[in-house]
């Protein structure tokens, strides 16, 4: 058998089967005509025999109808009203049959018009070719579509053997269901073949496959979750969630590959969509998302599927698509859980609103933290209830690292808004401010934030720089830290100051251990040996020590001595500064105006700096945490 493809005059094709035979009968499937035979589809179809056999019997009627319209043409004219009607009726009766009789050359043809065919012309080609003895291909894909034709044309064993229908079950039963992957692509098929597919249980079997072998099977057939629709999405879910043995693993990989398939927004790069997933409008991809978001997991997920990147990829496209506040709400909440694995690229949500003043949403970003906080809060309170329960909390409560983790990453995301011309100061600080002291080992991070806010915002008042430097703890600042502080015009003088006051701690602290190390525990035995040498008397070793110790010394003495004069300068410049709040007049402490311009790079501010000695040139600190003695005390106010 052979067929040939033709455009039609009315119709958008034609299809033909070129056997060498005339064609008897034509099947109208939507906007395709078939003009096949009827011997080879009545073996097979039922409907198609039924359908044929009862135009057969028609056709008599309509020939003595014909003929007795013909013979009232020359009766009286009384009766032309009569037959006028009697053939208006015949010809609206001929135009709504589905089965009509049409003459093509000297044979009668039939035809038959199947406006609801379950899968289209496609699927109608295949079924006859199966009719004419052709062999066919069944895959994932046409199987649901073959078996729902063959209900429809009532191909089954009771009329012929080794029928379509029983092809298309075995295959369904011993192949597609007992993949996942195959499973989804028949189930997506069945979409478009509802209810029928509902009716021969093609959809709840396939659900039932997909959920019962999500957890045995590879990773690969994850991706095709994203062909399904959310409504087969949906029940696909429900099934997982209601089986004990699916692994949560698997619901969170299902989860992600759908979300990533079907909302294009979710990834910056769009390598990752499925070719055949279907393009959604922006109120579809709102719906998939709130979908998305409701099927989370309830626990804090794994990190290892569900990410933290995942998580703020959601919560940027909810912006995005204005998503409803609960499901923001949500999503704020869970990407707290995993606020330690994120980056600052996560973090940085762009404002999509007209109306906004900032670039990023820092109000987001902080309600994040205190989710996290929050959590931490949890924890403790749950270690401390009962001690059973101990190592339970330990698991739920935030480690130490992951708060210094947060603690970099709050910096950072400072240093990265604080250019921002329209972030507040009352906004910066909040956020700084937000996490606990053991949240920082150093504050070199939020002091580089401060030194880019104050860069970046000239026209601070005092005490709105007063405001944003008292976010930093001296005492927690590296010695390239406080290099930097101490040399920085955009500081206030006061802050510059308290750097110095604890540089010059530092300093002591060190000198101190140093000098009482050597007396609190002598060199081990085999050191002195070593000094002393092969061969030569552990007293010259031991000789060798003291003069080291006493160039030590020597060293110690002249860092002491430059402690000394760093302490005569200090002192010189508070003596400076009560004269300069001593003269009143017009401008305010560190040479600025009452307004704050400015910015503490005036004369004045230059002019004591000047006359003490400290000629510093301005700079953006960038430096990062490096080997320091610091405290680990609270933290002290920077307020006036």
């Amino acid at each position: 058998m052979s067929a040939s493809v033709r455009h039609g005059s009315s119709r958008a094709q034609a299809w033909f089967c070129t056997t060498g035979l005339p064609s008897d009968v034509v099947f109208e499937v939507h906007d395709m005509t078939f003009h096949l035979h009827k011997f080879p589809l009545m073996a097979k179809s039922r409907k198609i025999h039924r359908m044929l056999t009862e135009q057969e019997e028609q056709r008599p009627a309509r020939g003595r109808r014909r003929r007795r319209r013909t013979s009232s043409d020359g009766g009286d004219s009384g009766d032309d009203g009569a037959a006028e009607t009697e053939i208006e009726e015949a010809e609206q009766e001929e135009r709504h049959e589905q089965q009509q009789v049409r003459r093509e050359g000297d044979g009668q043809v039939y035809s038959i018009v199947f406006p609801d065919f379950p899968g289209g012309p496609g699927t109608f080609e295949v079924a006859a070719k199966f009719c004419y003895g052709v062999r066919v291909d069944l895959t994932p894909w046409n199987v649901a579509p073959l078996r729902c034709a063959a209900e429809y044309l009532e191909m089954t064993e009771d009329h012929a053997e080794d029928n379509l229908a029983a092809r298309a079950e075995a295959y369904l039963e011993q192949t597609v269901l007992r993949h996942p992957g195959d499973a989804t692509k028949a189930l997506k098929s069945s979409e478009e073949l509802l209810p029928l597919a509902e009716e021969l249980g093609i959809v709840d079997r396939c659900v039932e496959a997909i959920a019962a072998r999500s957890s045995a099977a590879s990773r690969s057939w994850f991706d095709d979750l994203a062909v399904l629709g959310l409504r087969m999405y949906k029940r696909v879910m429900a099934a997982m969630n209601a089986r004990d043995d699916v692994r949560a693993e698997a619901r969170e990989s299902c989860l992600v590959s759908y979300a990533r398939g079907t909302i294009p927004g979710l990834s910056r790069s769009m390598r990752r969509r499925l070719a055949s997933a279907p393009v959604s409008s922006e109120v579809e991809q709102k719906e998939l998302l709130e979908a998305v978001v409701a099927s989370l997991p309830a626990d804090k997920c794994s990190g290892r599927v569900v990410t933290a990147k995942f998580l703020f990829a959601l919560l940027r496209t909810s912006h995005i698509l204005r998503a409803s506040d609960a499901a923001r709400a949500a999503l704020e909440r869970k990407a707290a859980t995993q606020l330690e694995q994120a980056t600052l690229e996560d973090m940085l949500i762009p404002i999509y609103s007209g109306a906004a003043e900032t670039l990023y949403d820092v109000d987001c970003v902080e309600r994040i933290v205190r989710h996290f906080l929050a959590e931490e809060e949890l924890g403790g309170e749950a270690s401390s209830s009962a001690a059973i329960e101990e190592e339970t909390a330990e698991v739920s409560r935030p480690s130490a690292v992951a708060m210094v983790q947060v603690g970099k990453l709050v910096d950072s995301y400072l240093a990265e808004v604080a250019s921002d011309a329209n972030l507040k100061p009352a906004k910066f600080c909040e956020l700084a401010l937000s996490l606990p002291d053991h949240a920082r080992i150093y504050d070199d991070g939020v002091y580089r934030a401060v030194d880019i806010y104050l860069k970046a915002h000239p026209r601070l008042t005092a005490e709105e720089r007063d405001r944003v430097v008292g976010a930093v703890d001296c005492r927690k600042l590296t010695v390239e830290a406080c290099t930097h502080a101490a040399q920085n015009e955009r500081l206030p003088l006061r802050a510059v100051l308290q750097v110095l006051f604890f540089e010059q701690l530092q300093l002591r602290r060190a000198i101190t251990g140093t000098l009482l190390a050597p007396a609190a525990a002598g060199p081990p035995r085999a050191a002195r040996q070593q000094r002393a040498g092969p061969g030569e008397p552990a007293w010259r070793g031991a000789t060798a020590l003291a003069q080291e110790s006493q160039v030590l010394r020597l060293d110690m003495d002249s860092v002491a001595s430059r402690v000394q004069e760093l302490e005569r300068e200090c002192s010189s410049m508070r003596r400076a500064i009560k004269k300069i709040d001593g003269r009143g007049g017009s401008r305010s402490p560190g040479g600025r105006s009452p307004d704050g311009g400015g910015g503490g790079s005036g004369p004045t501010a230059g002019g004591w700096r000047a006359r003490h000695g400290c000629k510093f040139s301005t700079q953006v600190c960038d430096s990062q945490a490096r080997n320091v003695v610091a405290s680990r005390a609270s933290r002290m106010g920077m307020s006036p």
